[in-house]
């Protein structure tokens, strides 16, 4: 699993969910997570169609993105492993509040979102191509001007937290499937 955080700004407006965009734009070829920030407008590359019906869009001055690509499209496995980073984000957040006595009631997780004080802190889908998988998660870095109500991770990590965040997170991910793919591969099967 290839991971990289990319340095320069990149405003996400829905069009890096797209096969191949990692390794066109990082010429990381192969599965792969890359992390950013940027702000986020999504309108006319809306890929939820309940949120398309809702006339709802997404909106943030400023996000921690995570773009992911399995080349593989079963969309069950896409929608399983959403769930998983959404997990890792949650466990590594409660972590840094616990280490750095911050004051943060309750974190919780719905489905692929998270809630921090019952302020949304992510946004996130998990979709297919033909020839791959695709997950996006965008946390909100500020809470200034977004639909609903949001917390900002600007309110518990410095800038330089946020890089150490997003790759913490990163490393996370990738262990946790190669330890999956260890844990499928050492069973003895049976008939």
């Amino acid at each position: 699993m290839h991971k990289n955080f990319l340095k320069e700004t990149i405003n996400y407006t829905g069009e890096q969910l797209s096969s191949l965009w990692i390794y066109q734009n990082t010429r990381l070829c192969g599965d792969a997570i890359v992390s950013f920030v940027g702000a986020a407008d999504v309108r006319d590359k809306m890929v939820d169609l309940e949120d398309v019906m809702k006339k709802e869009f997404i909106y943030s001055e400023k996000m921690l993105h995570f773009l992911i690509e399995h080349f593989e499209n079963d969309l069950e496995k896409a929608v399983l492993r959403q769930r998983m980073l959404m997990v890792i984000i949650k466990d590594t957040l409660a972590i840094h509040i616990a280490n750095n006595n911050l004051k943060v009631d309750h974190i919780r997780r719905e489905g692929d979102d998270l809630y921090i004080d019952n302020k949304k802190l992510s946004v996130s889908i998990a979709t297919s191509s033909p020839v791959s998988s695709l997950i996006h998660v965008g946390l909100n870095v500020s809470s200034n001007n977004t639909p609903v109500a949001t917390f900002g991770l600007e309110e518990i990590l410095s800038e330089n937290d946020i890089i150490n965040f997003a790759n913490n997170i990163m490393d996370a991910y990738a262990t946790e499937l190669a330890d999956i793919k260890k844990a499928k591969c050492k069973v003895k099967g049976v008939y």
